[in-house]
């Protein structure tokens, strides 16, 4: 919007340090940044518009009968404006006395709303002060040492926003571990063409992003490499952490024990096959649940005698997306667990780049508590108190805040916050957020698609953007389930038994190939097929 540099009102009524009152002579609107002089004259109070009111004494109650015959307009206009603060030094202080009545406002200008609010600080450009042309910028070190949530309801933007800021990261040659469970990621390869990019001043493009599947590649049509652990002479608790908590029982945990035991005594090298076959043999009636679960890890195809190179995963000014499309929750946290605790150690160690990891539907893989269980939730935490000692930042996405472990949000300097209307879900963002207010848990109810909230200390208050298009492609586009005027045919269902990139064509558009067991498995070639 257009906003006028002269004077826009006069200062009326009582006032104090932390607000006032102004009469309004120009169009002024909720969120517009004003300036007054400080009790003093000096120096300039930076203060923003909360509430407009209009009114009119010829109708008030008392006289609306005088006004219905003689009409005469007093109408007016009150602004109530909150202080931020005066900048001096660079550094922001309350006004020590409050701005006097029957002072001039005026529209502030840009470099005082920069410098007073800190804006002018960072250097990751994530789009524009809303209502203004002033560019917004984070400090990229910051943001990954002390972490980062963007949080908001389902449609609101808030993958695309993610991506915003992982492009910038990637452009400062930040190293990006992406855990995707529905493979939104993928098409930061490719360019953008879509945008408003010459009033943002972006130019399109791609960035080096490596897709891997866990386990086979003929699963996943989009991916670049394979996902694997190294699946030779497992330890029991390598093990462990891999199957569910629920078949976790002391019994079932001793009969994996024991089985390994009995594996290191017989020979130096076996594999996960050969741990399931040992357990088979065992007399226990505890065991079938155990096998159920290593044989879901065995036909996944996670575990080879070749692993992934854990330093391949994060590389300086590249992204690896683990993609999970198609495969089972209680598999991803597994996955997710084992991961990241690979990556945690190997940093702790100097052995692998500094970097961040970005998890998208965090609420799957830190659940608050009471809320669900993840075997990922421990690593995260982790990573979360400690992270910043070793060089591991920590990005968490989600549409359902009030889900996703409260300690680990905490701990997030940076906060971007994109529309969210579900009362439980604003009730742990106001547990969350130092300085919530009343009218800031509106204002979250109201934003519009693209508009974020960002807070950070290393920003003045609370602050809403215009989020810059994304200079790559975004790929979190919601299936199309009703197409208009065409004949849609049932879909088939996926098939394993065709070529990468030959699958059968669909008129409803999924999300991802569905991942199937194989038929048989272990048991079959342990017992032999069954019976008809």
């Amino acid at each position: 919007m257009s906003i006028s540099k002269g004077e826009v009102g006069t200062i009326v009524g009582e006032t104090n340090p932390l607000a006032f009152k102004f009469l309004i002579n120009k169009e002024v609107g909720r969120g517009t940044y004003i300036k007054a002089r400080a009790d003093g004259g000096k120096e300039w109070i930076l203060a923003q518009v909360e509430d407009v009111k209009r009114s009119n004494s010829a109708y008030s109650v008392n006289q609306l009968s005088d006004a219905a015959r003689n009409y005469e307009s007093r109408e007016m206009m009150i602004a109530e404006a909150r202080v931020i603060g005066v900048g001096s030094n660079g550094k922001l202080h309350l006004p020590t006395s409050p701005a006097r009545p029957g002072d001039p406002v005026f529209v502030a200008d840009e470099k005082l709303i920069k410098t007073t609010l800190g804006l002018a600080r960072g250097d990751m450009y994530v789009g524009l002060l809303r209502g203004y042309d002033i560019p917004v910028e984070l400090d990229a070190n910051t943001l990954v040492q002390k972490h980062c949530s963007v949080l908001a309801k389902t449609g609101s933007g808030k993958s695309y926003t993610a991506a915003v800021i992982l492009e910038e990261l990637l452009e400062r040659k930040v190293s990006l571990l992406i855990i995707d469970p529905h493979g939104e990621y993928v098409s930061m390869k490719e360019a953008n063409r879509v945008g408003d990019f010459s009033r943002y001043r972006v130019k399109p493009r791609g960035y080096d992003v490596t897709v891997y599947t866990p386990g086979e590649m003929a699963m996943n049509p989009r991916a670049d490499r394979p996902f694997r652990f190294n699946g030779i002479n497992l330890s029991a608790r390598e093990v462990a952490k891999m199957i569910a908590h629920e078949s976790g029982s002391s019994g079932q945990l001793g009969l994996l024990y024991e089985a390994i035991s009995a594996l290191r005594s017989e020979t130096d090298v076996y594999t996960l096959e050969d741990i399931i076959e040992q357990v088979v043999r065992s007399n226990s009636k505890s065991k079938w649940n155990l096998v159920g679960q290593l044989e879901s890890l065995l036909e996944l195809g996670l575990f080879s005698g070749t692993e992934t190179p854990i330093d391949e995963l994060l590389r300086p000014g590249k992204a690896a997306v683990i993609d999970m499309t198609g495969i089972l929750p209680e598999l991803q946290s597994m996955i997710v667990s084992r991961l990241l605790t690979d990556i945690f150690e190997a940093r702790k160690r100097r052995m692998i780049s500094p970097g961040m990891v970005v998890i998208e539907e965090a609420h799957n893989y830190i659940p608050e508590r009471g809320t669900g269980n993840a075997a990922s939730t421990n690593i995260v935490r982790t990573i979360a108190a400690e992270g910043r000692k070793f060089g591991v930042g920590l990005m968490v996405i989600s549409q359902r805040p009030a889900r996703v472990d409260k300690n680990v949000i905490s701990q997030c300097n940076t906060q971007i916050i994109m529309r969210v209307t579900n009362p439980n879900d604003l009730k742990a963002l106001s547990k969350g957020l130092e300085g919530m207010t009343g009218e800031l848990e509106e204002e979250i109810k109201r934003l519009p698609p693209g508009v974020a909230m960002l807070v950070s200390n290393e920003i003045e208050r609370p602050i809403t953007v215009n989020v810059r298009p994304r200079k790559s492609r975004h790929g979190g586009v919601s299936t199309q389930i009703v197409i208009k005027d065409e004949a849609v045919a049932a879909p088939k269902r996926a098939s394993r038994r065709y070529e990468k990139g030959s699958a059968p064509k669909a008129a409803v558009v999924e999300t991802g190939p569905v991942r199937e067991k194989k038929a048989g498995g272990l048991l079959e070639k342990v017992f032999g097929p069954r019976r008809a």
